[in-house]
């Protein structure tokens, strides 16, 4: 059987969801592989890289797809000539983001195609080599606070000089899953004093553990805030303006903010408002992640570094693929987790359990039909 990998084609991604590591894993396994010329470029992996683990060079996307049991993306499809090539029965794995596109859905449907979306594998023990979310999240927090240090006039840690000391930055972090753990770790590391913030209680000793200190509004809410699959809930009305109350006195007496919660399927909630903003000292740094979901920040623009009330809010898009080499690494391991579950032991054949707690959460589209019962039409 195929497998196709293809370059990437939409706006700010630089990752390719199969390394020549992996490419070597697939052959292995014994799976011919195609790669379509370019595809690793912008991650540092040369298409004599990928000849020399085994796969053999598409010179297009046509090309790259025909015959293809298996399709290797980053994001969706962008193009007819990813989607429209694809034989019928083909599958399609990646983070093809269907709670934003949901209409792709019905064009993978109609093409008979069987689209597994990545971010849908569930936070159980067997999956957590799949874990896209929280591989690419993990870089996301890391790169965060650098970005959040280029644009900051500053240095992070305290400096003893013939000149006199400079006091330690102080740093916020907005959300405390995977990526604000990392930046808690990467900010520590840095020198900064930092604080966090999350609505889940059990967050709380995950933020002591690496030595920054808990700002939270605890009360009943907050024990149930937290869902089956470890993500936050979106909270009550009456929580968030007691949380934001909280936030407003913490922030103005921190130099950078960084912003990382997301709610899966509804828009990022909205922390830090443009009063806040105001209150901050001159020259403060906001770094949003969430910017592509609506923002956690008013006033941040997604692509775009931004200054208001003399704040610089930085809204950078697809921050794993700002870091493509290790995005790239990482992903692409997932992905062969992932592949290798669906495949027979030996024969580089496709043997997918349909009844596999992870298969069931991850396929969007099967038969000519949108399966997955949270994207059905009802």
């Amino acid at each position: 059987m195929k497998i196709a990998v293809l370059k990437e084609r939409r706006p700010f991604e630089k990752r390719v969801a199969a390394t020549p590591d992996a490419v070597k894993k697939y052959c292995a396994l014994g799976y011919a592989v195609a790669v379509e010329a370019g595809a690793g470029l912008a991650a540092s992996f040369s298409d004599e890289m990928f000849v020399a683990a085994g796969a053999t060079m598409a010179a297009s996307v046509s090309a790259a797809v025909q015959d293809a049991d298996i399709v290797l993306k980053v994001q969706r499809p962008e193009s007819a000539d990813e989607l429209g090539g694809l034989k019928s029965g083909a599958v399609l794995i990646g983070l093809l983001n269907p709670y934003s596109a949901r209409d792709d859905l019905a064009a993978y449907a109609s093409h008979n195609v069987t689209a597994m979306s990545l971010e849908l594998v569930p936070r159980i023990s067997r999956a957590q080599g799949m874990d896209v979310l929280s591989s690419q999240s993990n870089l996301a927090g890391y790169k965060s606070v650098l970005d959040a240090a280029d644009q900051f006039g500053r240095a992070f840690p305290m400096m003893v000089t013939a000149a006199g000391t400079i006091a330690p930055a102080r740093v916020l972090v907005m959300g405390a899953g995977v990526a604000g753990l990392q930046a808690i770790a990467t900010a520590r590391r840095l020198g900064a004093i930092v604080s966090a913030t999350d609505v889940r209680a059990a967050a709380k000793e995950q933020v002591q553990s690496l030595g920054a200190t808990f700002v939270m509004v605890e009360n009943e809410e907050t024990k149930k805030a937290e869902t089956a699959g470890g993500y936050a809930k979106e909270m009550s009305a009456e929580y968030q303006r007691l949380q934001a109350e909280l936030i407003a006195a913490t922030i103005k007496k921190q130099d950078i903010v960084i912003c990382t919660a997301l709610i899966p399927g509804r828009p990022a909630p909205r922390l830090v408002s443009e009063e806040m903003l105001r209150s901050m000292k001159p020259g403060s740094v906001v770094v949003d992640l969430a910017v592509e979901q609506g923002g956690n920040c008013a006033l941040s623009e997604a692509g775009k570094v931004v200054e208001a009330h003399g704040v610089k809010i930085v809204g950078y898009c697809n921050v794993p693929s700002r870091v493509a080499v290790d995005a790239s690494a990482l992903y692409s391991r997932n992905v062969l987790n992932y592949v290798t579950l669906l495949s027979a032991k030996t024969g580089g054949q496709l043997a997918i359990n349909w009844d596999d707690e992870i298969v069931k959460a991850v396929t969007l589209t099967h038969g000519g039909a949108v399966v997955h019962p949270q994207f059905q039409v009802r």
